[in-house]
């Protein structure tokens, strides 16, 4: 059976059906009947079909009249066409049906054969001399039914998977909230760093400049002093005449100190008390205020010396003791960063 006729064995009308097999592309009896099933309430179907109905022209009365003379006037049939009609009609009669060699089955068309091998896979087929006999009235519902559950599992599956797709496209909507999201935390976690790095900075920047103006009010008012007793010590005194000096009494022995103790004046806060070995290199006294009262400017190193006398102490002289240095067994340390 064409696709046509098992169509309108399902209950289908002929112009509908040839309708729907021209609508779908001649892809099979499933798509033209989903096609029909789907457009059963459509008014646009009946208005093609009726379309179809009224551009087929009848007969004229010319082409009528040819036909009854055609049949009016039989030819003498000669010998050769005797011989050619019974071939045919022994042909005929020998191939009724085409075969399918896999599985059995009768097809009456090309078409059909054309459509089972797509379907099933199946490439041999032969000619048969047994007709394939037309479906019962329970074979058409029961083909309709199996027609119906295809449909329907195709619309399942495709249902489905559209499910699917919907779902793995959410998921990739979430996925990349979250990315986004991430993204933006990290910016964010940057620009408070940035902000907090920057401050810090500049907290540092303030309070080193505030330590060099102490610094430089300290070495103002050093200077000040320092003049001020230079101009003290220049001024002439007036010595009353002494008598004779009497006999000196007998020098005491020298004390020996083993520790000395050394007052710092550092550029900022109270002084600072320590004591020291007597016979330790300067270097230790340098090393103890650069470990307790570090510089903030790590770039700066401490500088020690006195007031009175004034005197820096170089770096030479970082290896003598304390001792030989005039600073047993007290003295004044002035603490600078240089």
């Amino acid at each position: 059976m064409t696709a046509i006729e098992t169509l309108v064995s399902m209950g289908f009308s002929e112009k509908s059906a040839a309708h729907a097999i021209k609508v779908t592309g001649n892809k099979g009896v499933e798509e033209a009947m989903e096609w029909l099933l789907a457009h059963a309430d459509d008014p646009a179907l009946q208005e093609s079909v009726a379309g179809t109905d009224d551009n087929t022209n009848p007969a004229t009365p010319s082409a009528a009249a040819s036909g009854d003379e055609a049949e009016g006037s039989t030819p003498m049939e000669t010998g050769e066409d005797k011989k050619t009609s019974e071939e045919d009609a022994a042909a005929a009669a020998e191939a009724k049906s085409i075969r399918c060699d896999d599985c059995g089955k009768l097809f009456k068309t090309p078409e059909e054969v054309e459509f089972h091998a797509v379907k099933s896979g199946h490439s041999s087929f032969s000619e048969s001399t047994e007709e394939k006999a037309p479906l019962t009235e329970e074979q058409k519902k029961q083909k309709l039914l199996e027609l119906e559950e295809k449909m329907k599992a195709r619309r399942k599956a495709k249902a489905e998977e559209e499910a699917r797709e919907e779902r793995e496209r959410e998921k990739k909507r979430i996925e990349m909230g979250k990315n986004v999201a991430e993204h933006r935390r990290k910016l964010e976690e940057d620009e408070i760093r940035k902000l907090a790095e920057e401050k810090r900075r500049e907290k540092l920047e303030d309070k080193l400049a505030r330590q060099r103006v102490k610094e430089q009010i300290e070495a103002d008012k050093e200077a000040r002093r320092q003049k001020l007793a230079a101009a003290t010590g220049a001024a002439p005194v007036v010595a009353a005449a002494a008598p004779p000096p009497a006999a000196a009494p007998p020098a005491a022995p020298k004390k020996s100190y083993d520790e000395t103790r050394i007052q710092f004046r550092l550029p900022s806060g109270p002084p600072v008390v320590q004591t020291f070995k007597a016979k330790e290199p300067l270097s230790a006294v340098k090393l103890w205020v650069t470990i307790n009262h570090p510089c903030p400017d790590p770039s700066l190193t401490v500088s020690l010396s006195t007031t009175f006398p004034r005197q820096v102490f170089s770096e030479d002289q970082m290896v003598q003791p304390l001792e030989s240095l005039g600073l047993v067994p007290s003295s004044v340390l002035m603490v600078q960063y240089k």
